[in-house]
């Protein structure tokens, strides 16, 4: 039983660290290289934080009020979930930024180019000005350029931004790059004006799952403060499960809840759209490359 309480006692001072850590948006360090390989930026590192602060310390705060080892996996569990369950918007809004921002630089580049620039001058001069949710990834384009040439440039560029979108504009830029393709200017063009477009069609879309984001939020809450409610005031209610068998409840209990939230999240997030420029796998023959499909043509 000491042990126990000692394992409590130091989950509980790790728990508020990392409470403290997630709060205040400190970074603490990468436990996995697959992040930096894949080059996560500090906003996604946080939120990484955020949920291992919030799974953590609703684990020790569960376990240690009610000695069950179930219920602490579960609150460890919703915890982690709960950002993903009650928050989207701001995804959302991140990625209609994005889709702005990369129409807003293919303008960019059709207007420098219009004042008799070529394609490498024009991603240069834009570098500075790009809009703010791509000017990090533009500005690396920029200087990649001085030691790479275009095409696998844009390629890696593509891959950063990851963006279906970004996609369509690097897939003719690519192409114009590596076959001088026609008419470049207008079809950046008409590019800008389609994710326009598509960022609009997001944004009507977007204004209707609120109400559903709106409708998870009130269930989610009301089933914490139901559960949290019987803890606090009826005790006695929960006692079954402090036997073994009502931890095999628990665990069936605790499964059809979390089927449920789930199914309440993807209610709530937009369509996973695919990009049509993939990179290989590292170990693949030529690794960092991507590929175009043949049924799409851009000159």
């Amino acid at each position: 039983m000491s042990a126990l309480a000692g394992l409590l006692g130091a989950g509980v001072g790790l728990g508020l660290v990392l409470v403290v850590a997630g709060w205040r948006g400190v970074e603490l360090a990468r436990p996995a290289r697959h992040l930096e390989r894949a080059q996560v930026g500090r906003a996604q590192l946080e939120r990484v934080n955020l949920r291992l602060a919030l799974g953590v310390g609703a684990a020790v705060v569960v376990g240690a009020a009610t000695g069950w080892p179930v219920g602490a996996v579960l609150a460890g569990l919703a915890g982690w979930g709960a950002p993903g369950l009650v928050g989207g918007a701001a995804r959302h809004q991140a990625a209609v930024g994005r889709i702005e921002a990369v129409a807003g630089w293919a303008e960019m580049l059709r207007d420098t180019m219009a004042a008799s620039a070529g394609l490498e001058q024009a991603i240069v001069a834009t570098a500075t000005l790009a809009p703010l949710p791509i000017r990090a990834e533009v500005a690396t384009l920029a200087l990649r350029l001085e030691s790479e040439r275009l095409a696998p440039a844009l390629r890696t560029f593509a891959d950063e931004v990851a963006d279906p979108t970004c996609d369509l504009v690097v897939a003719a830029l690519v192409l114009a790059a590596d076959h001088q393709a026609q008419r470049l200017g207008e079809l950046l063009g008409t590019l800008a004006q389609a994710a326009r477009d598509q960022a609009t069609m997001r944004l009507r879309v977007e204004a209707g799952r609120a109400r559903t984001r709106t409708s998870v939020k009130v269930i989610v809450g009301a089933t914490g403060t139901l559960v949290a409610g019987l803890a606090l005031v009826d005790r006695g209610y929960l006692s079954p499960y402090d036997s073994p068998t009502g931890q095999l409840v628990l665990v069936l209990v605790g499964a059809m809840f979390a089927l449920s939230f789930v199914w309440l999240s993807r209610m709530t997030r937009p369509a996973h759209l695919e990009r049509i420029l993939t990179a290989r796998t590292p170990g693949s023959a030529g690794a960092g490359t991507a590929t175009v499909p043949r049924s799409r043509s851009w000159s």
